[in-house]
This record gives C-alpha cells, sequence and structure tokens, in this order.
C-alpha cells in the first residue's frame, strides 16, 4: 500500500462540476455514503486506482441515515450513481480532465470529459468519453470481466 495516501472527501461533490450541479452532487455522495456504509467500510478506507493510473485514496463521507436508507434503497441504481460520484473525483484528481456533459441514454458512454484549463466554449474539443460501471462487491476477476465487457 502507498505509505502517502491522497484524500478523496466524497462530500465536495455537493460543490459541483461543470457538469454537475451542487445538488446532484450532494445526491451521488449519498449513494456513496450508502454504498460504503453498505459494505461495512470505514471512514478513511482506502481504494486503490489500478489501470493506465494507478493511485490510492483514503476515502471519507457523510454518516448514513435512516432516510438515506430509505432514499436509496434501490441497489442497483444507487451503486451506479455511487459509482459515478467517485469516478468523477477520481478523474479531476488524476487527470487534466474533468466532467463536462451528460451523454444521452443510447450512446454506449455516460459523460463527456473535457480539459480542466480549457474554457469549454467548444466542449468537444479534444474530449474524451466515459464510461462507468460500478459493482457494490467483487474480487479481480469481477471487475476484470467487468471492464472488459464491450
Amino acid at each position: 500500500m502507498n505509505l502517502n495516501p491522497k484524500v478523496l472527501i466524497i462530500t465536495k461533490l455537493d460543490q459541483g462540476l461543470p457538469a454537475i450541479t451542487p445538488a446532484f452532487g450532494a445526491a451521488l455522495a449519498e449513494a456513496c455514503a450508502v454504498c460504503l456504509n453498505d459494505q461495512g467500510h470505514m471512514q478513511g478506507v482506502q481504494l486503490q486506482v489500478q489501470g493506465d493510473l494507478t493511485d490510492v485514496f483514503k476515502i471519507y463521507w457523510q454518516e448514513v441515515t435512516d432516510q438515506m436508507l430509505r432514499c436509496w434503497n434501490d441497489h442497483e441504481y444507487t451503486t451506479e450513481q455511487a459509482a459515478y460520484g467517485i469516478a468523477l473525483l477520481i478523474i479531476k484528481e488524476l487527470t487534466e480532465y474533468t466532467v463536462v456533459e451528460r451523454s444521452r441514454r443510447g450512446t454506449g458512454f455516460d459523460y463527456w470529459l473535457g480539459k480542466k484549463a480549457e474554457n469549454n466554449q467548444l466542449p468537444f474539443q479534444n474530449a474524451v468519453r466515459l464510461e462507468v460501471s460500478g459493482i457494490r462487491q467483487g474480487d479481480d476477476s469481477k471487475i476484470k470481466t467487468r471492464a472488459n465487457k464491450n
């Protein structure tokens, strides 16, 4: 493990991103909290990023309430929203990209990413597509299967 992991504060999603409103960001943060809580993770759990980029993050999130559990009772939907939130924060932390627009259903990907340093007046110049797939529980084999899907 990395001796100096970066810190990922999930509630920062409520500050919004270029294509994520503060309200939607707060909802994504709630979904993250519910999923992390559901899996019995403790504050500061380490998340390893592996692939073209590698790093380690200590993750912190808000306390989960009974109301949040009732709101986020659809496990599949909640997992999907939590995966978006974590992916978008990690991309912001590790790359020169940020989310600039949500794609439309049926396009085969979830979000458009653009370079943070650009003013995004032409949002799809130098843009990349992001497809997010989230699972609540799995081993390396299950993750590799999901990553190779498509």
